[in-house]
């Protein structure tokens, strides 16, 4: 495990960056052209600490026995590709109070190392069939997250909408609900195109290193599950336009699954059953 200092510090700039941006929101201040160069520094500095985070992490994750992925490190690692995935994102939307939102989840999740240090070292990691899986899982949980996350600022638009609440303006500036309900949408379906191919690629790993299809566990099964409950989700939009608060619930049922299936698995084995 890399020296606790390092995890602050990175938890600490996600977090100063999430209060800047914040205020930023609260202020909003200057027009279109500044905002733009705001958003540019902002940027620039989420990189700078993404850049931190995948320096601990690698130092954290490496080791002679192989990589270690225990649920402190799983933890980390997704907040770090759920910033990444974010990142991108930022470049064509902008997404209000989603982005504070994302950087304060991503510094508590700096930390879960500290809170769950049990080790497991994974001895096949440089199989390049792991590795596919491995990248193409991440990218799927960071996206989904960024989804899940995106259905509840919907939510309570849509609520404050509904109900005149004039403190939805503290928000900041945030894409129409039509416009957001379309960005979920194109969220979900790159997402479960990225959960087809963990699935698929889950299934040569597990041939190539155990000769036989991908196991019958916790993990799989709501896997399984969620891919069922967002494909159910994208076929109810093209044959009968569900949207809105209809959409946003199935999209966090659909990460509730993932995270079950994962997040809680490990937890169960390593806290609980200290299995390892």
């Amino acid at each position: 495990m890399a020296d606790a200092k390092l995890y602050f510090i990175t938890a600490a700039l996600y977090l100063l960056l999430g209060v800047r941006v914040w205020m930023a929101l609260r202020a909003d201040a200057g027009g279109s052209e500044a905002r733009g160069r705001r958003d540019g520094l902002t940027r620039t500095l989420i990189l700078g600490a993404w850049i931190v985070h995948g320096a601990v992490l690698h130092r954290a994750l490496l080791s002679e026995e192989g990589l270690d992925l225990s649920l402190g490190h799983s933890l980390s690692l997704i907040a770090w590709v759920t910033v990444a995935m974010y990142w991108i994102v930022s470049f064509r939307y902008r997404m209000g109070v989603l982005q504070p939102l994302i950087l304060v989840l991503a510094a508590g999740l700096v930390l879960s190392p500290l809170v769950f240090p049990a080790d497991k070292q994974v001895p096949y990691s440089g199989l390049l069939a792991f590795k596919v899986h491995l990248v193409v899982s991440l990218m799927a949980y960071g996206l989904f997250a960024i989804a899940a996350l995106h259905a509840i600022l919907m939510g309570v638009m849509e609520q404050r909408l509904h109900s005149h609440d004039k403190r939805l303006s503290r928000l900041g500036e945030l894409p129409s609900l039509v416009a957001m309900d379309s960005l979920l949408f194109q969220m979900i379906l790159v997402g479960f195109l990225l959960l087809t191919g963990a699935l698929a690629s889950g299934v040569f790993f597990s041939e190539a290193l155990f000769g036989k299809p991908l196991p019958f566990n916790h993990k799989v099964v709501f896997s399984f599950i969620s891919w069922l409950i967002y494909a159910g989700l994208l076929a109810g939009r093209q044959i009968w336009g569900v949207r809105g608060r209809r959409a946003a619930r199935w999209t966090l049922a659909g990460f509730a699954m993932l995270l079950v299936g994962y997040v809680g698995s490990k937890f169960v084995l390593e806290i609980i059953l200290h299995r390892g």
